[in-house]
């Protein structure tokens, strides 16, 4: 592992802490009138999500984790796992839906996701910013049904339930939106 200053933070950096893998939020570098300037930090833990609050002295040794991310193709699911294979090396990984959080619920056969990697253990998941999914279940659109702001639920492939317009109709394929799970736009 890397050693670098407490100075040299920058968001989306990852440190190795005695608490665990820890990826950067928000840093600020503090000179006070007296005394020694210091680093305050908002910590983001890469397994859990939980956010900290660190103070670091001006110039300390920090442990920089070295990250990996690669672009995988998700195939199948096997039971409780959801196995990915790797796009340049065609090797096969499993991996069990606890890690992947909420990513369950955009993830469909032939899809690809960055696996984020530490020390061969992956530790999360990035995907793109929208998806397009097929509508498996809601009521069906009516012409005419036009009102603006008027939302149904919609069940898509995946599994995951999206508000949608009122003339969405079911087997259709809409965008959505991985950060916010909401519906964009008719794909």
């Amino acid at each position: 592992m890397a050693a670098i200053s407490s100075n040299d933070l920058r968001n989306g950096i990852t440190l190795q802490v005695e608490d665990g893998l820890f990826t950067v939020v928000e840093f600020q570098h503090v000179k006070p009138g007296k005394g020694g300037a210091f680093v305050r930090t908002k910590l983001r833990n890469a397994r859990t999500g939980a956010v900290i609050e660190r103070t670091y002295r001006g110039d300390e040794r920090l442990e920089q984790a070295i990250i990996d991310k690669r672009d995988m193709q998700f195939l199948y699911r096997d039971g409780e796992d959801y196995v990915f294979m790797d796009q340049t090396s065609y090797d096969q990984v499993p991996v069990p839906a606890a890690r992947l959080g909420e990513a369950v619920n955009y993830l469909k056969e032939t899809g690809t996701a960055m696996l984020v990697l530490h020390d061969d253990e992956i530790i999360g998941i990035e995907l793109p910013a929208s998806v397009e999914l097929r509508i498996t279940e809601t009521e069906p659109g009516i012409q005419g049904d036009r009102v603006s702001g008027a939302r149904k639920a919609a069940t898509v492939e995946t599994g995951l339930v999206v508000q949608v317009p009122l003339f969405v109709g079911p087997d259709e394929l809409i965008k959505v939106d991985t950060r916010t799970g909401e519906y964009i736009t008719r794909a």
